[in-house]
């Protein structure tokens, strides 16, 4: 059994940065990649970011490139996810997620970490 644990979240400016991360406990965890989500008020959960566990290719949501930045750490069993110049229209709660198959949606997710940008 996996349990992601997200944390970091928060109040900010608009501007500002936060670090977000993802902690992962399992007795054997070795994920195929590992993502970033979130959902805003009144709209459907929206990919923000995701890195293969291994080989650390990284992809990222247009509306983030260039701001956001996905990392893991793999002796830790941690993903992060640092935020740029945040925007009101970033805030949204963040989900970290997990796909331990080479295909397929992913199969694990934290609970959630709420993110806030004031303008």
């Amino acid at each position: 059994q996996v349990q992601l644990v997200e944390s970091g979240g928060g109040l900010v400016q608009a501007g500002g940065s936060l670090r977000l991360s993802c902690a992962a406990s399992g007795r054997t965890f070795s994920p195929n990649k590992m993502g970033w989500f979130r959902q805003a008020p009144g709209k459907e959960r929206e990919f923000v970011a995701e890195i293969l566990w291994y080989a650390a290719i990284t992809t990222y949501a247009s509306s983030v490139k260039g701001r956001f930045t996905i990392s893991r750490d793999n002796a830790k069993n941690t993903v992060y996810l640092q935020m740029n110049n945040l925007q009101p229209e970033d805030t949204a709660v963040y989900y970290c997620a997990a796909r331990r198959g080479l295909t397929g949606e992913y199969d694990a997710w934290g609970r959630g970490t709420q993110v806030t940008v004031s303008s």
